[in-house]
């Protein structure tokens, strides 16, 4: 092996270290490949060289506490302290996996996005709620198949389920159009199109599905795909903030007066509320919703709300919806 050889196999056994985060003595490098420190110290300049040349954001530092070259990354591939505390903090209140899938997750966050100096604090902060987090009840893992099933939406690829149904429990067997992933309370949702439909009574009243991802028992992605005109297209953003509670039903706009202490939180809430007009008692409030949950929030407001309009009015809503927004019904087995 000549000898440019062997010093570009030296240049990557050193990058490959730093990137792994060790911080490497001049010393020790150059006993171990043989050579002088100085070859060591011109080696680490090859690198910063090859780093401005190719446009990384990375560069090599020497840390004079821990007397090596350690790589110092992108300052944007990072996390604030703010941030990452209210990014775990999101995560774990969200109670949405069991204790073995989220905890590695925040512990993966803290190491990977968060600079080193910072990370005991973090962890001290995060180790009491970490401590007592209370898995979901359904105690089934979400991660396996997520990925899946997330191509599978991409790829328009049809999904064979296996699902355990909520009002009458059992396993039915499914064909189904996947179209959207979502996340609401605790639990993942899958949002896709049934293509046995002709079993149901009402056939036309079945669009989309929404499945729980946790009583999915077990899935196939088939390799038969399915169309989705660019003008049909699945809005999953769209229907997301129409569908807030995930209940079957059918879309509707409610009004009602609400006189409670914070519209923030209604308007909040209700994604698509909008505020029709205001006096010294209240606002008068009215929003697109789809399915019966709207009424269980209502009620559970108490005095802060009165229903002014509780009818459906589905069929005049679809006329005054965006074009990017296509009418759907659905039902949540």
């Amino acid at each position: 092996m000549d000898g440019m050889a062997i010093k570009s196999e030296r240049l990557l056994q050193i990058y490959s270290q730093l990137v792994s985060g060790d911080v490497l003595s001049k010393k020790e490098l150059a006993q171990r490949f043989c050579v002088t420190e100085r070859s060591i110290q011109r080696d680490m300049e090859s690198l910063r060289c090859f780093f401005a040349e190719q446009g990384l954001r990375q560069d090599i530092l020497y840390d004079r506490k821990k007397k090596g070259y350690r790589l110092e990354q992108p300052a944007l591939s990072l996390l604030s302290n703010s941030e990452i505390l209210a990014v775990c903090k999101i995560l774990l209140e969200s109670r949405s996996m069991r204790k073995d899938e989220m905890l590695p997750i925040l512990d993966k966050l803290i190491s990977c996005c968060v600079p080193e100096r910072s990370r005991r604090a973090v962890s001290e902060l995060l180790a009491n709620e970490k401590l007592h987090y209370i898995e979901p009840h359904h105690g089934q893992r979400i991660l396996p198949g997520l990925w899946e099933i997330g191509q599978a939406i991409q790829r328009h690829q049809v999904l064979e389920i296996e699902y355990e149904r909520m009002k009458d429990p059992k396993l039915v067997r499914r064909r189904v159009k996947p179209v959207g992933l979502m996340f609401s309370e605790y639990y993942f949702y899958l949002t896709a199109f049934l293509e046995d439909k002709e079993r149901f009574d009402n056939p036309d009243d079945l669009f989309p599905t929404i499945y729980r991802l946790d009583r999915i028992r077990s899935f196939k992605v088939l390799e038969e795909h399915f169309k989705v005109p660019y003008k049909d297209r699945f809005q999953e953003g769209e229907f997301r903030k129409r569908v807030q509670f995930m209940y079957g039903g059918k879309l509707e706009r409610i009004r009602f007066k609400y006189t409670g202490p914070s519209i923030e939180a209604v308007l909040d809430r209700l994604p698509t509320a909008r505020i029709l007009s205001q006096d010294a008692e209240g606002w008068i409030v009215e929003a697109e919703v789809f399915g019966g949950g709207i009424e269980m929030w209502l009620g559970s407001q108490g005095s802060c709300v009165k229903v002014i309009d509780p009818s459906a009015l589905a069929h005049k809503v679809k006329n005054q919806l965006s074009e990017s927004c296509k009418l759907y019904e659905y039902i949540c087995e």
